[in-house]
């Protein structure tokens, strides 16, 4: 099975080439954390003793959270999560978090920031698996 932590090229060009001129962007996070965090190549980062995936993912949080406002990003929803009511009993997920982004743009800001790029080490020592899904707005569903 396969883990998600990183983007991959071909789907930044493919995210930026599809949601670039529709507005402001949702993000879909789905996050599991590992059981103790792993901060292996992290040292400037490191805590000074072990703590969980879930605890260096507040940590990223913490360090991530004026990043996002300062962009006029926000965070509209953190919740638990575990299995779902439908889909597979082989998937469960910790946590679920939606992100407004005001654009692609302001993303982007966002995600190549020097002051977000110092943190981001917590985001991948502590998670085991995750999903992003950028969404935009349907505005004529009826």
């Amino acid at each position: 099975m396969s883990k998600y932590i990183d983007v991959s090229p071909e789907a930044g060009k493919e995210f930026y080439q599809n949601f670039h001129n529709n507005g402001r962007v949702v993000m879909l996070n789905l996050l599991k954390f590992k059981v103790i965090a792993d901060y292996t190549d992290l040292e400037e980062i490191k805590p000074s003793k072990e703590i969980s995936g879930e605890v260096a993912y507040q940590l990223y949080m913490e360090s991530t959270l004026s990043e996002l406002e300062r962009v006029g990003s926000r965070i509209i929803y953190f919740g638990k999560s575990k299995g779902f009511l439908i889909g597979p009993d082989s998937e469960t997920w910790d946590a679920v978090i939606l992100i407004e982004h005001e654009s692609v743009s302001k993303f982007m800001e966002f995600a190549q920031n020097k002051e977000y790029l110092k943190n981001v080490g917590h985001r991948t020592a502590a998670l085991e698996d995750s999903r992003l899904l950028p969404t935009s707005e349907i505005k004529n569903y009826a």
